[in-house]
């Protein structure tokens, strides 16, 4: 039972619309003090809506909201909560002043919150300290990367030592190291300050740090809990399977089994917890498979599950496409006939992407330095950094959007510098911003690309309804895009893309702010170009769960590469460097929080547990259990270690060694 006293914001029965959008409806909550409460969705789940509402900034239409036992019904309540509130709204740096710098916005919020002297020098010195911003004070904040941005607007969001503070989308374009960083400066201050937060993202891998949490789609709470009561929830069994063709397993599977994902070389299968180990042996072993085992499920597979169709939300079955396999080359008319496998030589596994030696610089500035790689046909092949590691720059020159400085390339066989109409007709590229026309409708859309690439008449008539098929764009058809949901707008970028047939995708984080859901489809649109028709894809991401998808990885820092091998080989040599993944769940983690950090300073804390690697697991067990007592200690397991992890580690490896 939790105390009245102990329940800081609480929700009931609200209810926001925007004319004639419902934002969100009859959602109900609690958030309980000294906790991370996560705000779980996509774009457009209602997030944003439900945070400017607790934070007094919004009106509502029905319901009950009330925090610090003030009831929000009036503007006058609502100033009444300000002063103990802080809010950083959603986007990196639009909550602070371009030309001013770090300091100067600090000092700004300060006045603004009667935080004067020596209060806000004291404040000043230990929120730059803990965020390490304490060596760019005189740096103009455009002048920022966007991690630094971000520990700039949480700074500014905490000068005043509000009891609550409320962060919207916090990390989102943010690369890894960044928001494990800021993780760990909340952390410590929900330990040291005993504040309450309300943090809202898209990134599920996050939801594991929350306390509680809370799914958000379509503007309802779909499911509330803390990351293991749900997991409990899941109604079925994910069993993961490990195979080299991956196409057609995957296609025997689906005929077996409803829902079916290829995840890498793995593919993971939902079944009935009523299912015995002997049926599922026999299914199988009939499917040719011999090894398989059941693991947890993620709380991105919780989520997928309750937004998956059969739903009881009816407010879901606009935003489901239909995911099929492509059919390229059926029903195009004959005159002037040009199918995807005519267009291509049959050898799986040639290079068609060359990278050596590639070097651009803006200025003074290097923003790619060297880089060399190769990307063979069929394959996928990610590319992984931080905010200004280069992933752009080295995108738009192997695109020909930019001339290299230095190196050479070549796409398709043809020298970057010469590239001209012959090899772009062989590309499709996604940007970060979808590049459509948003006054357009998503059939005008795919005709207008398909009329670029010389397809019309009848065959762009055939192509556009292959490619809505393809996609999961039907029903669509009439809607302009810029009234799309995002994942749907998301679809129709990949489709006015691969309208021409190319041979080669190059997709520059294609899937930021699109729910799990639709990232799951349009990674199985993209598995199954590369495994059916031999597509090969590059393509930038912040997802770290996306870029299991990969066949190889190659990882930017500085405009380097500076570590290029498939995910399972990244993951091994992390593990030869620094040893197992632990993961301690303690009874109370405030309590151990400081002997635990005394054997594992780099410890990192995910919600209510910590992970920490050593190269002997059951010495480091027992350590553990000596040092902080085993009546505190509820389970040590093991754990594989995430591509994050493998992120995370090389990068600040490398930022300690340029920092000597």
């Amino acid at each position: 039972m939790v105390s009245a006293s102990s329940i800081v914001v609480k929700v009931w029965q609200l209810s926001k619309a925007y004319r004639n959008h419902r934002a969100i409806e009859n959602v109900s909550l609690e958030i309980r003090r000294g906790e991370i409460f996560g705000l779980i969705g996509p774009d457009g789940a209602g997030k944003s809506t439900l945070m400017k509402i607790v934070a007094g900034v919004l009106s509502f239409d029905k319901g009950t909201v009330r925090v610090f036992d003030i009831d929000l019904n009036s503007e006058t309540s609502a100033e009444r909560i300000k002063q103990r509130i802080g809010f950083m709204p959603q986007g990196l740096g639009l909550n602070l002043y371009a030309d001013l710098s770090v300091e100067e916005n600090i000092d700004f919020f300060a006045r603004l919150r009667d935080v004067r002297g020596g209060e806000l020098k004291r404040r000043k010195e230990k929120l730059l300290a803990m965020t390490r911003l304490d060596r760019f004070t005189d740096r103009p904040m455009k002048h920022l990367s966007g991690g630094m941005k971000q520990k700039l607007g949480l700074i500014c969001t905490l000068i005043h030592e509000p009891e609550l503070i409320i962060l919207d989308e916090p990390t989102t374009g943010v690369d890894p190291v960044s928001r494990r960083d800021f993780w760990e400066i909340l952390t410590e201050l929900i330990h040291y300050q005993n504040i309450t937060a309300i943090v809202s993202t898209a990134y599920l891998d996050e939801a594991e740090r929350f306390h509680r949490l809370a799914f958000m789609y379509g503007g309802k709470v779909i499911g509330d809990g803390d990351p293991e009561t749900l997991r409990a929830s899941f109604p079925k069994v994910v069993i993961e399977v490990a195979t080299q063709d991956q196409v057609e397993v995957l296609e025997r599977l689906r005929s077996v089994f409803p829902q079916v994902n290829g995840l890498g070389g793995r593919i993971r299968v939902f079944a009935d917890r009523t299912i015995s180990k002997g049926s599922l042996d026999r299914i199988f072993g009939e499917i040719g498979i011999n090894h398989f085992e059941e693991v947890e499920p993620s709380l991105e597979d919780v989520f997928a599950m309750l937004i998956e169709p059969g739903s009881s939300n009816p407010q879901l079955d606009r935003t489901r496409g239909k995911v099929v396999a492509p059919r390229l080359n059926e029903d195009l008319p004959s005159k002037g006939k040009h199918t995807f496998k005519e267009s291509i030589p049959n050898c799986h596994g040639e290079t068609v992407i060359e990278a050596y030696n590639l070097t651009r610089d803006f200025g003074s500035f290097r923003a790619v330095d060297n880089v060399s790689f190769e990307v063979r046909r069929g394959e996928i092949f990610g590319l992984l950094g931080a905010n200004g590691a280069g992933k752009t720059t080295l995108i738009k020159m192997l695109t020909g959007i930019l001339s290299p400085t230095s190196g050479e390339g070549k796409v398709a066989g043809s020298d970057i510098r010469r590239a001209g109409r012959e090899v772009r007709e062989r590309i499709g590229y996604v940007s970060q911003s979808f590049s459509l026309y948003q006054d357009l409708t998503v059939v005008e859309n795919m005709r207008l690309f398909a009329g670029i690439y010389g397809i019309s008449g009848k065959r762009a008539s055939v192509r556009i309804e292959e490619v809505s098929e393809m996609t999961g764009l039907g029903g669509y058809e009439k809607e302009l895009a810029k009234r799309l949901p995002m994942g749907i707008r998301q679809r129709l970028a990949l489709a006015c893309a691969i309208i021409h047939f190319p041979e080669i995708l190059f997709l520059d984080e294609p899937t930021s702010g699109v729910d799990p859901l639709g990232r799951r489809r349009f990674w199985s649109i993209l598995s199954n170009l590369v495994g059916n028709e031999k597509v090969a894809i590059l393509i930038t991401t912040h997802y770290m769960s996306e870029a299991e998808h990969c066949d190889r990885l190659a990882l930017m820092h500085g405009g380097r590469i500076v570590a290029n091998d498939s995910p399972v080989a990244l993951k091994a040599q992390l593990r030869a460097d620094i040893g197992e993944l632990l993961v301690v769940k303690a009874r109370n983690l405030q309590k151990v929080l400081g002997p635990l950090r005394s054997i594992f300073p780099n410890a990192s804390f995910f919600g209510n547990k910590v992970h920490v690697f050593a190269s002997d697991p059951e010495r480091a067990k027992d350590k553990i259990l000596e040092t902080v007592g085993r009546d505190e200690i509820v389970e040590i397991t093991s754990q594989d270690p995430t591509l994050e992890d493998v992120f995370v580690f090389r990068i600040t490896q490398l930022e300690r060694m340029e920092r000597t």
